[in-house]
């Protein structure tokens, strides 16, 4: 391992060689990871891979047996301490005060970062406006609905204003209108200089939320793409294409006919072929339509980040 200087070197996490072992259980095998200021991480992998058990070394809440790790700057080492007023962290699980009120919950843990007393009303006021819940101040937590609960929590993780943000399964328990506005939250933040680091299963809605992914498995990185070039050409420039038709028959009998079209699996209503480039299915879409089958509809069968996921897990 090479261990970096004590510096700031502009990154928000960097860590080098981290191990994390439980009994003779490897969570982490010397793990290299870099998050910059700016952008939002998503952090993708399969059960297992060491995806949470890195977010807890992160988050100064779990030390590693080897390796070096700087958050904002600070060596987790030496101080922690001085890392934890930088970082907000909201796991995926987490409990609450139930017989608080929402603003009381936040001003406790305003209190316990020492955020100024002068400073704390009004920043409790824009953060339940910010995760749309400025209608319960003053209601206790316990009214409160899970997918609330889970905007609550976003709202405690910035209730210090952190440099670094990091998210364990944000999304779970919100409805499709909370996502939305989870994503739009988290782009804020980031076009405004924060590093926003996210895990997730909701491989569609990294998708729309990242500006790059880091591919973990076995307790290492095995890949970092820039979401733009993932979405651009995918793994492998190759990927199934789900079809439909207003005439099934039609469109089977089309594609059927014709050659280069890959393996054809049935769909209620249409079909998935492929795998195809862009260009193949561009090609494919003109002659349907050219031969005048009636398409309804023509999309990747899987995002480009699910795409790469599961290439991923196929090659393990």
């Amino acid at each position: 391992m090479a261990v970096r200087p004590d510096v700031d070197s502009g990154h928000a996490v960097e860590a080098y060689g981290v191990t994390r072992y439980f009994g003779e259980v490897a969570a982490l095998r010397g793990l290299d990871l870099t998050i910059p200021y700016g952008q939002v991480t998503a952090l993708v992998g399969p059960n297992g891979a060491g995806k949470t058990t890195l977010l807890l070394v992160l988050a100064t809440l779990l030390a590693p047996d080897s390796g070096q790790v700087r958050v904002a700057g600070y060596d987790l080492a030496t101080h922690a301490d001085r890392a934890r007023g930088a970082l907000g962290w909201m796991p995926d699980t987490f409990g609450v005060y139930d017989q608080l009120t929402v603003d009381e919950y936040l001003a406790f843990f305003a209190d316990a970062y020492r955020v100024p007393r002068e400073e704390r009303s009004r920043r409790i006021r824009a953060l339940l406006s910010l995760v749309r819940l400025e209608e319960y101040l003053g209601r206790p937590v316990h009214v409160l609905s899970r997918g609330q609960k889970q905007r609550l929590g976003v709202a405690r993780a910035l209730v210090h204003r952190p440099r670094v943000l990091m998210l364990d399964e944000p999304a779970s328990g919100l409805d499709p209108r909370s996502r939305v506005e989870l994503r739009d939250l988290l782009r804020s933040l980031a076009a405004d200089g924060v590093a926003v680091l996210v895990s997730s299963h909701i491989l569609s809605e990294l998708e729309e939320i990242a500006d790059r992914v880091v591919l973990v498995d076995r307790g290492g990185v095995v890949g970092v793409h820039d979401m733009t070039e993932l979405t651009a050409a995918g793994p492998s420039g190759r990927t199934r294409w789900r079809v439909r038709a207003q005439d099934p028959a039609a469109l089977a009998a089309a594609l059927a006919g014709r050659p280069g079209v890959g393996e054809i699996s049935d769909l209620p209503g249409g079909a998935e072929v492929g795998p195809l480039t862009e260009d193949q299915a561009a090609d494919l879409l003109a002659a349907l339509v050219a031969g005048n089958v009636r398409v309804t509809g023509f999309a990747p069968a899987a995002g480009a980040l699910e795409a790469t996921y599961l290439a991923m897990t196929e090659d393990g």
